[in-house]
């Protein structure tokens, strides 16, 4: 009996960890036509996690089109036709894209100049944490690491402040990325801002301006344990890795203690969307939350950076109720993706979370402006729209950070005169 366990928990050890192929998966897109449709959906989405079906994008209403990877082993898609849904395959092969975004090179080589850093590529965390302490030693006159906390696993979350001395009081400004650890994105597309704001100050006078303007506080990966993980085993994981029954991990973007686990959460550990035991609970959460708390007055504005959908967000997402403030929210909104379009075209729509993507309440932009009083709050939902989700190849990199750059080039300005 005693040789049986062993062998079972050796055995669920090796599952835990053993990295997970997505080969044969594929993703499509499905739109419902009419409200039953639609709450088939639903059901689906919120009955925990159905085995072998990955909502990559929710269902939120009748002909807006829901994004879903399915096994090879599951008929889910054949019965969802023939309940009338319209679907169109988007992947034919999941692992394929995956495979496209790892070829890269995964070792850190120190520079004398940051520029020189590939910022084309994705990077694995420990990549990362060297570019963070190769460009604050570059650049040691502007910018300095601050260990904010440790992880669930022991990892630490460090952060990047610029300060040029030439700051007003009291104007600080917060952004962050990879709180959720399959958008990779969101990390690639802080670095890129954040290296052109060093690199380029003093030599290009807006970016000299903004970088003035404000005490940057910069967070590339604030999932730390998560986005590791998407590296070693699967790709496709979203949350923390904190141990919750049989399940692991809470949704660091459901954990905030401000209308903590009211709509859009779940209280199923399983769920891709658990808010966890308590709001606070991941303490990668409570780190980032005490070191802004510590800074409580001077934080002028926030942005939570996430993929996919190419929406810039405010307040709230707990509820479709719209803020105090949200008229010049929405105007610091529109500012940033009217900047963002000209390099590109690429187009991105404004408004309040609840209502331009789906309800989510205990979100990290709902409590800095409702908790904090940071008025300027806001989520933004990166690239793309659906083509490639998740996977968006290497080489959209440059371009999501060089009109993301335009965009928070704009918004600072705005927030600056307001």
């Amino acid at each position: 009996m005693k040789s049986l366990s062993l062998l079972l928990c050796l055995t669920l050890s090796y599952m835990a960890h053993a990295k997970v192929s997505y080969d044969g998966f594929k993703m499509y897109e499905v739109i419902p036509r009419t409200g039953l449709q639609l709450q088939i959906l639903k059901s689906m989405y919120t009955e925990s996690k159905i085995d072998r079906v990955d909502f990559w994008v929710p269902p939120r209403g009748i002909n807006i089109p829901v994004q879903i990877s399915v096994s090879p082993k599951t008929k889910i898609i054949a019965t969802l036709r023939l309940m009338g849904l319209d679907t169109r395959l988007v992947m034919d092969n999941v692992q394929h894209f995956i495979d496209q975004q790892n070829k890269v090179d995964l070792k850190f080589k120190p520079r004398d100049k940051a520029e020189e850093f590939d910022y084309g590529i994705y990077h694995n965390l420990s990549a990362i944490n060297d570019w963070i302490t190769n460009i604050t030693t570059v650049y040691a006159d502007k910018a300095k690491v601050i260990e904010v906390g440790k992880s669930f696993e022991g990892r630490t979350i460090r952060l990047i402040q610029i300060d040029t001395g030439k700051v007003p009081q009291k104007n600080g400004f917060f952004m962050e990325g990879g709180i959720h650890a399959r958008e990779w994105i969101s990390p690639a597309t802080v670095m890129y801002m954040t290296g052109q704001m060093l690199d380029l100050y003093g030599t290009d006078a807006k970016i000299t301006d903004i970088v003035d303007s404000y005490t940057w506080y910069i967070l590339p990966v604030f999932n730390v344990d998560g986005y590791e993980y998407t590296w070693t085993t699967n790709r496709n994981w979203r949350k923390t890795r904190s141990k919750h029954g049989l399940c692991h991990g809470v949704d660091p973007n459901r954990n905030w203690d401000f209308e903590w686990c009211k709509g859009g959460a779940s209280k199923e550990p399983c769920s891709d969307t658990y808010c966890g035991p308590s709001a606070f609970s991941e303490v990668e959460v409570k780190a980032v939350s005490d070191f802004i708390d510590s800074h409580k007055g001077t934080i002028k504005a926030f942005i939570d950076f996430h993929s996919f959908s190419q929406l810039w967000m405010t307040p709230w997402g707990y509820t479709k109720e719209l803020p105090e403030d949200y008229t010049q929210l929405n105007a610091g909104a529109k500012a940033a993706c009217d900047a963002l379009e000209v390099d590109y075209g690429t187009n991105y729509q404004h408004g309040n979370i609840a209502d331009i993507i789906y309800v989510a309440s205990g979100s990290s932009a709902d409590w800095t402006y409702g908790a904090e009083k940071i008025k300027y709050s806001y989520a933004v939902e990166l690239r793309d729209t659906g083509e490639y989700g998740f996977l968006l190849p290497a080489d959209q990199i440059l371009p999501s950070g060089k009109e993301t750059l335009e965009a928070l080039k704009a918004l600072c300005s705005y927030v600056f005169n307001n």
